[in-house]
C-alpha cells in the first residue's frame, strides 16, 4: 500500500511542506518589525508618563514664580510691548469709594497724559498693601508731570470696594489717590504678558505709556518684592525730557537738572571729557 500524499503530492500535509527561502526571510523581516514597534511604543509611553509628572509638579511656595519658566511667546510679547502701542482697555474699576469705567485711551489720547500703568498680583495681601500706598503717597508728584495711576489685579471691583475700605493698619489701602481696575477676566493682564496662568494672577508689571499711547518703559518683578515709586518717578521725568530734548539723551542715574549727553560724536566727547575731568580727584 502506497499512501495517497506520496501518490499525489499536492495532497501532503502541510507541517511536511518545507517553506521556501523567501517566506523564512519574510517571517524573520515581520518578527523583528513587531519587536521593534513594541520597543518604540515602551519608550513613548514612559516619555508620556514622565511628561505628565513634570508638568504636576509644583513650586514649593505656589506664591512664588520664581521656580516656574515662563513661556518663550509671552516672555517675547513682553519685550516687543516697548516702543509699541499699548492694548487699549475699557473695565470697571474703584475711585474714592465709587464704582466707574476705566479707559486707557481715554487718559492717553484724549487727555493727553501719561500713565503709569500698575500690575499687582491680589488685594488682602502682604506686599501688594505698601506697593500701592506708597505710590498713592507720592501722587502728586507724578500729577505734577501730567501722569495718572491706574493699578490692576484680578480681583472684582467689590474686593477692591473693601479693600480701599479697611485701613492700612488692618492691612488695607485707606483711600488711594488713583482708581483700582477690575481685571476679573484677565483678559488686561494676559493682554500685556503679564498673567501667570498656571497662579492666576499677574507679575508685578509696570508699564509708562505717553500720551500717544506707545510703551516707552516696562518693568517687572516677581511676586515676592514691590516696585520702587521714587525710581518710577525719576524714570518717567527722564522720559519727558527727552521726549521735549531730542537732541540729547539721558545717561544712567539722571534726575532732573543733571547734564544730558548731546546725541552726536563731537557733544558727547566733550561730554565724556566734562565728566572724566570732574571725577578726577583734587591734589593735595
Amino acid at each position: 500500500y502506497t499512501p495517497s500524499w506520496i501518490r499525489y503530492p499536492r495532497l501532503a500535509p502541510l507541517s511536511i511542506t518545507k517553506p521556501p527561502r523567501w517566506g523564512r526571510a519574510v517571517g524573520m523581516f515581520i518578527v523583528a518589525a513587531m519587536r521593534h514597534l513594541v520597543f518604540a511604543l515602551a519608550v513613548g509611553a514612559i516619555a508620556s508618563v514622565a511628561s505628565a509628572a513634570h508638568r504636576s509638579l509644583k513650586p514649593l511656595d505656589s506664591g512664588r514664580s520664581r521656580f516656574a519658566a515662563a513661556p518663550r511667546a509671552r516672555a517675547m510679547h513682553m519685550c516687543q510691548l516697548v516702543r509699541r502701542a499699548a492694548p487699549d482697555f475699557e473695565a470697571e474699576g474703584v475711585f474714592d469709594q465709587e464704582f466707574l469705567n476705566v479707559c486707557l485711551s481715554e487718559y492717553c489720547k484724549d487727555r493727553g497724559q501719561y500713565v503709569v500703568l500698575l500690575f499687582y498680583p491680589l488685594d488682602f495681601t502682604f506686599v501688594c498693601p505698601t506697593e500701592l500706598t506708597a505710590f498713592s503717597d507720592i501722587y502728586e508728584d507724578f500729577q505734577s508731570l501730567n501722569t495718572e495711576i491706574l493699578a490692576v489685579s484680578v480681583d472684582s471691583k467689590y474686593a477692591h470696594l473693601a479693600w480701599t475700605q479697611t485701613p492700612r493698619m488692618d492691612g488695607g489701602v485707606g483711600e488711594l489717590n488713583f482708581p483700582l481696575v477690575s481685571d476679573i477676566t484677565k483678559s488686561i493682564a494676559r493682554s500685556y504678558g503679564m498673567l501667570l496662568e498656571d497662579e492666576g494672577v499677574a507679575l508685578r508689571g509696570l508699564f509708562i505709556i505717553d500720551p500717544d499711547g506707545i510703551v516707552q518703559h516696562m518693568a517687572v518683578n516677581d511676586l515676592s518684592f514691590g516696585q520702587n515709586p521714587e525710581e518710577v518717578l525719576r524714570t518717567l521725568q527722564a522720559i519727558q525730557y527727552v521726549a521735549s530734548h531730542p537732541d540729547e539723551l539721558c545717561p544712567a542715574g539722571w534726575t532732573p537738572g543733571d547734564r544730558a549727553i548731546p546725541d552726536s560724536v563731537v557733544g558727547a566727547s566733550e561730554y565724556f571729557a566734562e565728566m572724566a575731568s570732574s571725577s578726577e580727584p583734587t591734589p593735595l
